[in-house]
């Protein structure tokens, strides 16, 4: 079982977190292992379907979702304490009994803030029907949102608490929890690269020396600041440089194309739809120093993109985990990272990383790296290599051996 605000729904994507929860559990049943969602979902969709790959989808809270149509975490906290109250007994009832009925047990992963309150319900409703035994109930945290809403004690009491970085287990240390680190993972198709005609088209189009890209929210976290400001550095070294943005609808973003424009970059809106045949004969058309992406593109489309570019900025401050940075590995792309939580990154040996905020910073090691062609060969192989380390069978092996220290620890606690 799976429990998370966001799932596979438009509805219920926000940020990575859908992709993770979606990801993970078709890995887990791809895996032989029968898998759950249970999410906020569409309202408007069926309670319960299953996925082409098996996952049975669970949609909670439909009723209040229909009263906050926008998203998922409209109306976040009533959705917290609803979610409460209805999922704990559906998970009993439904697969936590039946179970105990086989003598067998039910793991129950959990994420994020939103579900603490749901967590810890679980665990007293169990312990009051004594069927605690039959349940194997994890919390994990993929970022410290929300940390202030959580009751540590009570979530400790009820669950054993996981996190995706060592980054984010010194960050919950500081809260007197001693979290299990079980990484992240990306799908193993994705080593299979992007589409090769599509990253010729992308290159074809961006004409550029060096060609970077950035995607993500337009958070001042992700360090967009120095992103423009290693644009402007390289232009201003003779470098044709050119950078291709895609971002959310936050405010940050128009003090990023402010800050571009005030460095003498001449910044293009690009409008144009990835469905139509004539998408990259209207982006070649676009000649500015910062292209920005008004227009979702469809994942492979994004993944060509990571592959054509020279180099892909995830050069967030803080990062719990840096997804962004293995999938641009496993495109075939070259990642720039931040120092905080990717810690699968290695300097100048698989990514471009980055310790400072400081534009120069990253001005310089673009330059320095990308007119060594040895160099850069060198690293999309290691980078290669590094991905095909964290896809998801391979996070499944150390879950196993995470739930066998689990399994260990509480026979020992129940004197067995």
């Amino acid at each position: 079982m799976l429990l998370c605000f966001e799932g596979p729904d438009p509805y219920s994507q926000v940020g990575g977190l859908a992709v993770r929860v979606a990801e993970l559990a078709q890995a887990l049943c791809a895996d032989g292992i029968g898998t759950e969602l249970v999410f906020v979902g569409n309202p408007k969709a069926k309670p319960a379907q299953h996925t082409q790959g098996g996952v049975r989808l669970r949609r909670a809270l439909q009723a209040m979702s229909a009263d906050y149509p926008a998203s998922v975490y409209e109306g976040e906290y009533s959705k917290v304490d609803a979610f409460a109250r209805e999922v704990p007994d559906y998970i009993i009832q439904e697969h936590i009994e039946p179970a105990a009925a086989r003598g067998e047990q039910v793991l129950v992963l959990s994420e994020e803030w939103q579900t603490v309150k749901a967590t810890v319900e679980l665990d007293r409703r169990l312990r009051e029907r004594d069927l605690r035994k039959s349940a194997v109930i994890l919390w994990n945290a993929n970022n410290t949102y929300g940390f202030e809403n959580i009751d540590w004690i009570d979530l400790q009491s009820a669950a054993t608490i996981t996190t995706i970085s060592k980054f984010m287990k010194f960050e919950m240390r500081q809260r007197g929890v001693n979290a299990l680190v079980i990484p992240n993972g990306i799908p193993k198709r994705l080593l299979d690269g992007p589409p090769p005609a599509i990253v010729r088209h992308f290159r074809d189009a961006l004409i550029a020396d060096p060609l970077l890209a950035k995607v993500g929210r337009f958070d001042p976290d992700k360090r967009w600041f120095q992103a423009i400001d290693a644009t402007a550095e390289l232009r201003k070294r003779g470098l044709r440089a050119r950078l291709v943005i895609r971002g959310g609808r936050e405010s940050h973003g128009r003090e990023v194309i402010m800050r571009a424009k005030s460095l003498g970059l001449q910044v293009d809106d690009f409008h144009g739809n990835f469905a139509d045949a004539s998408y990259f004969e209207q982006l070649a058309a676009t000649k500015a120093d910062v292209v920005v992406l008004r227009r979702p593109i469809p994942q492979d489309a994004l993944y060509a993109l990571y592959a054509a570019a020279d180099a892909v900025l995830a050069n967030s401050g803080k990062e719990p985990f840096g997804l962004v940075g293995l999938e641009v590995m496993a495109a075939g792309g070259l990642p720039v990272c931040g120092a905080t939580g990717e810690e699968y990154a290695e300097p100048f040996v698989n990514a471009i990383v980055c310790d400072t905020d400081d534009g120069l910073e990253l001005a310089t090691y673009i330059e320095s790296t990308l007119r060594d062609p040895r160099q850069v060969h060198s690293m999309h192989v290691a980078a290669q290599a590094t991905a095909q380390r964290y896809t998801w069978p391979t996070v499944l092996t150390v879950l196993r051996r995470k739930l066998e220290f689990i399994a260990a620890r509480t026979a020992e606690a129940n004197g067995a």
